[in-house]
């Protein structure tokens, strides 16, 4: 069934008498104002959009207000030929590099000079379940080979047909309308709504909630952005969250690790957002939806029906209701004459992925107690010592033999650690073996990385009085994609 239309109004629910707001009397039939728990579930599109104000459980006259200001594009003005409509809901999310509003002295600081490229610095599909029960956001890299539709040049006027270029150009050339086509065009993913926010919504809306807390294990250094970060945990402002979500030169991964770190700091931001009660104060709710709504811009049929159907839908999501993944590279590095070093799509991983999208399925497949965990490198690649950080006798060895079953190279000489009184298992290993790292910590749940520079290739597992089991873990199979899913429940500090 195609995504639901709104909800009829004959049908709508029995409205409570609203509260006066103190001090003030109150004004004549103001509809209510409903308060719900904010869910995590939530933290998929309420990021960088104003789905977060429908989620709030808001009333119809609040809504209507705050949708005033959002600024109106026709995204899908005579568009034809459109892939079939899909169950569930769709929603275009795009960030751009306007910068218009940000002040000289914070364009120095934060290195935002220069003209911007009036392209997209971030493409996401945000899916929406019909049953509403679960989000899936796919990031789709803006390096990406693209062909575009035949269109209008909206800077020339003239006429091109279909020729290729990286995602990104897409905007420049024809907007959010050629954005859409393309899109659709490339994942056959019918398109049901646009949403599009700048680097001033995003700073204003981290500041106006306080910071956002991120942690990192290994230190962040990008030259080209400013991002200076120290391993540990960060409270980061505006401008600082802004060089973490724009860093692609921290390490080899380029625009990919740089989209993990934005999925990441979605959930992040938006768990700040609903956890702090900000969204059931009035007075600092008024002050995040002007920030956030200040420089946003969204198609035409996304109005106050369609955010308050969707916040009432949502209201049953829970850790798990939300995935996040990356569309499968098939090569990195792809040339094309006149457009440069681009990624192409793995095209059988990619149609399976969006195969999903369009037939309402899940992304990520549950997994049960035994099952082995897919993990970046084979453990029978990583060396490790074990350490018993516990008073409690032989639990070294009840390590080690564990670790050793599932593969890692053990060293079978487990020791006693200089500190007897470790509550949590911590795995020591040398930034230089970071994934090597993320591999042993999945083996050990609840277990917490710490980054020794200088201590080599050997990893160590210090356990602590809440360690319970080994996690079996095997590494990716020969041919499978490289860019996994995460739930909203796995996504959170090492």
């Amino acid at each position: 069934m195609p995504t639901p239309p709104r909800s009829p109004r004959t049908t709508a629910a029995p409205q409570r008498r609203p509260q006066p707001s103190p001090g003030r009397a109150p004004r004549r039939a103001t509809p209510p104002v409903r308060r719900r728990k904010p869910r995590w579930g939530l933290r998929v599109v309420t990021t960088l959009s104003v789905v977060v104000l429908a989620s709030a459980g808001i009333g119809h006259a609040v809504m209507s207000s705050l949708e005033a200001d959002i600024v109106r594009v026709d995204a899908f003005k005579d568009m034809k030929n459109r892939p079939q409509a899909g169950h569930g809901m769709n929603v275009l999310l795009v960030g751009t590099d306007g910068r218009e509003k940000i002040s000289r002295e914070e364009r120095r600081k934060y290195r935002l000079g220069g003209a911007p490229c009036h392209c997209t610095d971030t493409i996401m599909i945000v899916h929406i379940s019909e049953d509403r029960e679960r989000a899936s956001v796919v990031s789709l890299p803006r390096d990406s080979y693209a062909v575009t539709p035949a269109h209008v040049d909206r800077t020339t006027g003239r006429r091109h047909g279909g020729h290729p270029v990286k995602l990104n150009a897409a905007y420049a050339e024809g907007g959010p309308q050629l954005t859409v086509r393309t899109v659709e065009s490339m994942t056959k993913v019918k398109i049901d709504h646009y949403l599009e926010v700048d680097f001033t919504s995003f700073m204003k809306t981290v500041d106006v909630v306080g910071g956002v807390r991120i942690c990192t294990a290994a230190p962040l250094k990008d030259s080209y952005t400013g991002l200076n970060l120290p391993a540990g945990r960060h409270t980061l402002a505006g401008g600082q969250a802004l060089q973490y979500v724009r860093a692609r030169h921290v390490d080899g991964a380029s625009d990919l690790g740089r989209m993990q770190r934005q999925q990441r700091f979605m959930a992040a931001l938006v768990d700040r957002v609903t956890s702090s009660g900000i969204l059931l104060n009035p007075m600092k709710f008024r002050d995040v939806t002007r920030a956030v709504l200040g420089s946003v811009r969204a198609d035409k049929g996304f109005g106050t029906d369609e955010m308050l159907d969707l916040g009432r839908a949502m209201r049953n999501f829970s850790p798990s209701s939300s995935e996040f993944t990356t569309v499968p590279i098939g090569r990195m590095g792809f040339a094309v004459e006149g457009v440069g070093s681009t990624l192409k799509w793995d095209p059988v991983k990619a149609e399976r992925l969006f195969r999903s999208l369009r037939e309402d399925q899940p992304l990520s497949v549950r997994r049960t107690r035994g099952e082995a965990l897919v993990v970046p490198v084979a453990p029978q690649q990583i060396r490790v010592q074990v350490e018993n950080g516990t008073r409690t006798p032989g639990l070294g060895r009840r390590v080690d033999a564990a670790l050793a079953a599932t593969g890692f190279r053990t060293t079978r000489t487990p020791a006693n650690s200089a500190t007897p009184d470790v509550k949590r298992t911590i795995v020591a290993y040398d930034p230089r073996w970071d994934r090597s790292a993320k591999s042993l910590a999945a083996a050990l749940p609840g277990s917490a990385l710490r980054p020794v520079k200088g201590q080599g290739a050997t990893l160590k597992v210090i356990a602590g009085s809440d360690f319970e089991r080994v996690q079996r873990v095997r590494a990716e199979a020969p041919g499978q994609s490289g860019h996994g899913v995460v739930r909203g429940d796995e996504v959170g500090c090492g």
